[in-house]
């Protein structure tokens, strides 16, 4: 299997040869209202009916193949990667995701560095011997409850890194790690019945009730969390006999050196104590201000910086592992060296969007093309199949655009109205929306939320792929059977 860069690059080219095939268009956007727990709220969309080509010259589709450099802040194939480590802002996609995993990555350095972490998984798994097979369905269960009521996502990154430990002493591997954190946040975003990223967006541009149809997506959300919980307990089983048969078995080598490296009367004092507090307290936090305050990347990253600041005060105060001020600097910067590959993947997938034209609807792009070509084939399908086709363009579509509301903003003001078109109720179109942009962030190597996770449990976006397609698959079938289902029981 190639490098997961190798991998990006040949995406890259291909995303490239469509800029030589595919004409460029836009549209005009329009400001939609729709209330949201009693609150009147409005946002931006696209017109579906202003798609228009941008024309040359001779009044033709005009097309614009990228070229293999261009300066003054271009886009072309050999530079894409510096121009997507630097897109974005602070509040997202690239450059937002990469500080936010190297200030949590050194964060957690230093509070690796402290020893708690290994001595307390130590205790622990003293405490709880005979009952571990419990840990994988709790935090699966809590993760994908923490996807569907607020949207939990890039959270999972600061999680997986503790908990990654966890699962190694356990006898399982990195893989289950990004089952039960990250997998497991999408499960719950993709089957919600409140999401307010994708659900309740999706639904006030579609002009239907916000989170209406809940006695139908909590049941979905059930089923989809039991279904994860016991795929990833069977493959959990396997690997706890076996080790051998795990795909990322030579990456977890890092962790089980450490598990060797560990004594087996572990430490646990008084200044053990005072950092987990820390540990825990910042992650209530940190939930409490994501769900009442809206916090989003970078509140977080400046909570999770304090903690790593706290924690190693403390650690030098009780001396623990012989900390001091210089070792928490050095603490610091080798934990954010851990997140450099995962930062330069994310920079290079943000990269193959730009390509392609960007995300904004109405600067002409071949992104906008193919939005507007797939509108059109799906409005000439038999009802069912209309159905089912919008939730393979959901699936696919989020490949280049991962956002949940960036996603909803630009597709559903073309769904809804095909939805009504084709016989499909606009319920069903939502239903397809949120499914088909949740599960595919499972695989896609342009989620920065999962380059950043499988990078901090050490997983090669190769070996995750040979080990989750077999999921994606049976995910993908049982969204089929939901879509199909809700359509002929008229979901509205």
């Amino acid at each position: 299997m190639p490098d997961t860069l190798v991998i990006i690059f040949f995406v890259a080219l291909f995303a490239a040869l469509l800029t030589y095939l595919v004409p460029i268009g836009s549209f005009q956007t329009q400001e939609v209202h729709y209330l949201a727990d009693g609150v009147q709220k409005a946002r931006t969309v696209v017109d579906p009916n202003s798609f228009a080509y941008q024309l040359n010259e001779a009044g033709e589709p005009k097309l614009e193949p990228i070229a293999l450099f261009k300066g003054e802040g271009g886009i072309g194939l050999f530079n894409f990667a510096f121009e997507g480590l630097t897109s974005g802002s602070k509040w997202g996609t690239a450059i937002g995701v990469i500080m936010f995993m190297l200030v949590i990555g050194g964060s957690f350095g230093v509070v690796m560095a402290t020893g708690t972490i290994d001595n307390g998984i130590l205790k622990l798994i003293d405490k709880t011997r005979g009952n571990e097979k419990l840990f994988i369905p709790v935090i699966f269960a809590l993760f994908s409850l923490g996807g569907a009521v607020f949207g939990m996502g890039e959270e999972a990154i600061a999680f997986a890194i503790i908990i990654c430990p966890l699962m190694i002493r356990l006898g399982y591997d990195g893989i289950t790690t990004v089952m039960v954190t990250y997998v497991a946040t999408q499960i719950g975003f993709a089957s919600s019945w409140m999401n307010p990223f994708s659900v309740a967006i999706a639904q006030g541009i579609a002009g239907i009730p916000v989170l209406s149809a809940s006695e139908f997506r909590i049941p979905m959300w059930v089923g989809f969390t039991l279904f994860g919980i016991v795929f990833t307990m069977r493959y959990a089983s396997r690997i706890q006999v076996q080790p051998q048969l795990s795909h990322s078995y030579h990456t977890d080598a890092f962790f089980r050196t450490q598990q060797g490296d560990a004594k087996l009367e572990s430490r646990f004092n008084l200044g053990d104590m005072l950092i987990l507090l820390t540990l825990v307290a910042t992650m209530v936090w940190v939930i409490w201000g994501v769900v009442v305050k809206a916090w989003f990347i970078p509140e977080i990253a400046s909570q999770f910086f304090t903690m790593g600041i706290i924690s190693g005060v403390i650690a030098t105060l009780f001396k623990l592992n012989g900390m001091t001020l210089n070792m928490m600097a050095q603490s610091f910067k080798d934990g954010a060296k851990t997140m450099l590959e995962p930062a330069l993947l994310v920079g290079c997938a943000s990269g193959i969007l730009l390509m392609l034209g960007g995300a904004d609807p109405k600067a002409p792009s071949v992104l906008n093309t193919i939005l507007n070509a797939a509108g059109g084939v799906i409005g000439h399908l038999p009802d069912a199949l209309s159905a089912w086709f919008m939730l393979l363009f959901q699936s696919v579509f989020n490949f280049f655009v991962t956002s949940g509301s960036g996603q909803a903003a630009l597709t559903m003001p073309l769904m809804a109205p095909l939805a009504d078109i084709v016989g499909v109720t606009r319920q069903v179109a939502v239903l397809a929306f949120q499914l088909g942009d949740g599960l595919t962030n499972i695989i896609v190597p342009t989620s920065a939320s999962l380059m950043a996770t499988l990078g901090v449990c050490r997983v090669d976006w190769g070996s995750w792929l040979k080990f989750v397609w077999r999921f994606m698959l049976y995910l993908m079938l049982l969204s089929s059977l939901i879509v199909l289902g809700a359509h002929f029981i008229g979901l509205s």
